[in-house]
């Protein structure tokens, strides 16, 4: 075994953990002066955040289940988080088919008036269009009940927004790493403990095996799923909090409809499914809730497949197959136990907890959250920690575009600017809603071979020195979805022209 490296100064911030929530907390925290180390033993997103329904959303069924103040910060957030990610995140409408016989009108539009305000009542403007009632049928004007069967007639139009999960993980942490962050993936946590004010804890790199000691001021603990396993490598006391750890599988499918808007479709187990449109040529259909004990590598039953088969079939006109499945997948939700035995009444609130034994270092545990309030998430986390951190700044900042200049104009006319270097409208929009305003530097007449208008040879080497993507899996699902929107003929060539960069 290697014996660990000599520490550099302590820094102040060790954050265990590249998921939304991680990058989030490391981009404020340097962000108001703190100097701050993530590690991650896989990837960014490599596995809750990833694996989202990609909404930026309030969560109109939390009504339900009381949740105002979360429902509210979410819709507010959601406003905010428009501005902050503008080439990830976009406004997308819900249609909502009236049944009767499983939610009265008079409890859906009181719902929705609900939904319409809430988010405005913190002061937040909001900006997306309100909720209406809409009959189903196609018009001159409309047809929002593209896809459905004709005996679905009436319903509710309400508005959210869509996100690209897995690309918001990484430019909160590209930021970060601007801002003086340094961001290390693939490398792991493997202890801590406490001496005096300040954490001794060691470090692994996933490649070469050799270990490096870290002093911190203090720990933040957003390693999702293994919030509480973590707990068992940190000398500290043991801790009463637990965790669900609930799971969510989605199926994609080809496109259920030619309308941009999506479906939340009821189901008799007062649970609802999400049919939402997915890139240009799929539909998304999701999430399930189910408690599970294994959580490392997900994986979607047979039985969660038929459920949301069966609950879309009982809506659209055109029956869906498993021979219509493209892709599935399942990720793991680690909310906080608030011991409701019901796996979708269990709050999707985050919990904070700080842990000081003894006056000694501090560590912060992170339970729960969703992707729609991690910039509240790390604005609350941080003002738990900024007592012992007197001299850094005490505003909240993230607010602020993740790309300075970025707006839904400058988008659209940076993807028109990169057309005119010989680059295909299809493939121009892609890397703008990809990359963002950086699509300019990497948008040139030289792009190497591009494969189906999803992506380029030249791409390869960006992500592989300015987003820590050093396998094809990084590449192909989390940074740019190539794996799903490239072709069966040319995914063995863009496989190869990676392996050939990353040796």
């Amino acid at each position: 075994m290697q014996h660990p490296v000599p520490s550099a100064p302590p820094v102040d911030l060790l954050v265990v953990g590249g998921g939304i929530n991680g990058a989030g907390i490391a981009r404020d925290a340097v962000g108001r002066g703190l100097s701050v180390l993530l590690v991650e033993k896989d990837d960014l997103a490599a596995h809750t955040s990833q694996w989202s329904s990609k909404l930026i959303h309030g969560g109109l069924r939390y009504l339900e289940h009381y949740e105002f103040r979360l429902v509210g910060e979410a819709l507010a957030e959601r406003e905010v988080l428009l501005r902050v990610a503008p080439h990830l995140i976009k406004p997308l409408q819900f249609v909502l088919p009236h049944e009767p016989h499983l939610r009265p009108k008079w409890l859906l539009r009181a719902g929705l008036f609900l939904y319409d305000n809430l988010g405005g009542w913190s002061g937040q403007k909001q900006t997306l269009p309100k909720s209406f009632a809409a009959k189903l049928g196609p018009s001159k004007s409309s047809n929002w009940g593209a896809g459905l069967k004709p005996q679905f007639g009436e319903g509710f139009v309400y508005s959210d927004a869509q996100v690209n999960d897995a690309r918001l993980v990484v430019e909160n942490a590209k930021d970060a790493r601007a801002r003086g962050a340094d961001i290390r993936v693939g490398t792991a946590f493997v202890g801590a403990k406490r001496v005096g004010d300040i954490w001794h804890a060691t470090v692994r790199d996933g490649k070469s095996g050799a270990e490096q000691s870290i002093h911190a001021r203090a720990i933040v603990n957003a390693a999702g799923p293994w919030v509480k396993d973590l707990l068992a490598h940190i000398d500290t006391p043991a801790t009463k909090e637990t965790v669900k750890h609930i799971k969510g599988s989605h199926i994609i499918v080809p496109r259920v409809h030619d309308e941009p808007h999506a479906y939340i479709l009821q189901n008799k187990d007062d649970r609802i499914v999400f049919v939402i449109p997915y890139f240009e040529r799929f539909s998304l259909i999701g999430t399930t809730d189910v408690p599970v004990t294994d959580f490392a590598a997900p994986q979607i039953t047979d039985d969660e497949t038929q459920y949301l088969l069966d609950l879309a079939n009982t809506y659209l006109a055109r029956p869906l197959t498993r021979e219509d499945i493209v892709s599935t997948y399942a990720g793991v939700r680690p909310l906080y136990d608030d011991g409701d035995d019901d796996p979708s009444a269990i709050t999707r609130d985050y919990t904070l907890k700080l842990d000081r034994h003894d006056g000694g270092a501090p560590l912060l545990n992170i339970y729960g959250g969703k992707i729609t309030t991690y910039r509240k998430l790390a604005e609350h986390a941080i003002e738990k920690l900024l007592p012992f951190f007197p001299n850094a700044k005490t505003a909240s900042w993230t607010d602020t575009p993740l790309q300075a200049g970025a707006t839904t104009k400058s988008l659209a006319a940076l993807s028109d600017k990169i057309q005119t270097r010989g680059i295909s409208a299809g493939y121009a929009h892609r890397l703008v809603n990809r990359y963002g305003l950086a699509a300019d530097q990497l948008a040139t007449a030289d792009m190497g071979e591009i494969f189906d208008d999803t992506f380029s040879e030249k791409e390869i080497p960006y992500l592989r020195d300015h987003e820590w993507a050093h396998s094809a899996q990084a590449m192909l699902q989390r940074r740019t979805k190539t794996n799903l929107l490239a072709s069966p003929a040319a995914l063995p060539r863009i496989h190869a022209a990676i392996d050939a960069a990353l040796k």
